[in-house]
């Protein structure tokens, strides 16, 4: 029996249909997998140039504002610029995304049932299996993401040597210099073998695992709050009840989306400096000698104090926002679109409703 995550708990939302919760069983894999790579690929071109700003300020010697940085960057190295690693990115992206989305909805569904069978409320068991899911599907997509990270940041920041002559700080970041992805793959396992390619993968789950796991359960509970406050504005009554149109459906996606992304950037920002630093800069001078968490921190914040862990907030916080809401959205039409044609669900699913 399918459970149900998306009831309001509530007299006056328990009239309102919302969309059908769709579950991994219900999926068309190879439909999921090749839709998602496709649609995904579309979101990642449209926001890279945004983690371009973030990388580039987080690795600056000294806090260069995000206007500024962008300026320059149009003016020395052009819209190509802003794309600089995003081939590498790219490839990445799709094996990294097909093992995230997988372990994200097994472990929801799976998750889900078993705390629903616990006798745990349909509210607490939607945050406690998107808490699960989130936490476990950031693990899994770090195996993969990890080393494309390194290679696709070092590429993103080669444009701040060009820049070495009007800003005098510029020089003392310790930026290598390479010609690709392939380039930059190579010199880096020659330099530090395949540790090198894994370069802040602690660090990374430290990051993402608890703030995808914060992320995803925020969104349940701010998914539902949002409903309980809206009531029956921006649905259409029938003979079943209220049922939500489209817009309403997307617009409440969206800023559930941007409130959960809000806390989250704020919270692991320093981490992710952190992390971008291990990952982009090399040590003093000592080819394989990578630099330690320590000695990232006391850079950080013997160049600008507690606040320089901070640097690319704006940026951050813009893409995780945007980012958020787009997958989000992304994704719900995703799962629609490669939802099968089973007898007893497609009823649901054409009319995008679930029936109480």
């Amino acid at each position: 029996m399918k459970m149900s995550l998306s009831t309001a708990e509530d007299d006056s939302a328990s009239e309102i249909h919302l969309p059908a919760d769709i579950d991994w069983e219900m999926l068309d894999k190879s439909k999921f997998f090749f839709l998602g790579a496709a649609l995904f690929s579309g979101v990642s071109a449209t926001l890279y140039p945004v983690v371009v700003l973030k990388t580039r300020q987080q690795v600056a010697a000294a806090q260069i504002p995000c206007r500024k940085m962008a300026v320059s960057i149009l003016k020395t190295e052009g819209c190509r610029g802003f794309y600089r690693g995003f081939g590498t990115s790219l490839t990445g992206t799709i094996p990294a995304r097909a093992l995230y989305m997988g372990a994200l909805e097994m472990t929801k569904s799976n998750v889900g049932t078993a705390t629903v069978r616990l006798g745990f409320s349909d509210a607490a068991a939607s945050a406690i299996a998107n808490a699960a899911a989130g936490l476990s599907a950031a693990m899994a997509a770090q195996l993969v993401w990890t080393p494309i990270d390194v290679v696709s940041q070092r590429l993103m920041v080669q444009g701040s040597h060009s820049n070495s002559s009007s800003n005098s700080n510029s020089n003392s970041v310790g930026l290598k210099r390479y010609n690709g992805g392939i380039d930059a793959f190579r010199k880096i396992i020659c330099s530090y073998g395949v540790r090198g390619l894994y370069r802040g993968f602690g660090i990374s789950i430290v990051t993402y695992a608890p703030s995808n796991a914060v992320w995803w359960a925020s969104y349940s509970v701010a998914h539902r709050l949002l409903w309980g406050c809206i009531g029956c504005h921006g649905c259409k009554k029938d003979d079943g009840g209220y049922r939500p149109d489209g817009k309403a459906v997307v617009a409440v996606q969206g800023v559930s989306a941007t409130l959960a992304s809000g806390v989250s950037a704020l919270v692991t920002m320093p981490l992710d400096t952190i992390k971008t630093r291990l990952q982009v800069l090399d040590g003093d001078g000592t080819e394989r000698r990578a630099p330690t968490v320590r000695q990232t921190v006391r850079n950080l914040v013997k160049e600008g104090g507690f606040s320089a862990c901070y640097r690319g907030l704006g940026p951050r916080w813009a893409s995780m926002s945007m980012s958020a809401t787009t997958m989000i959205t992304t994704y719900e039409f995703l799962k629609r679109l490669s939802t099968k044609n089973q007898p007893g669900i497609s009823h649901c699913v054409d009319r995008g409703y679930k029936n109480s």
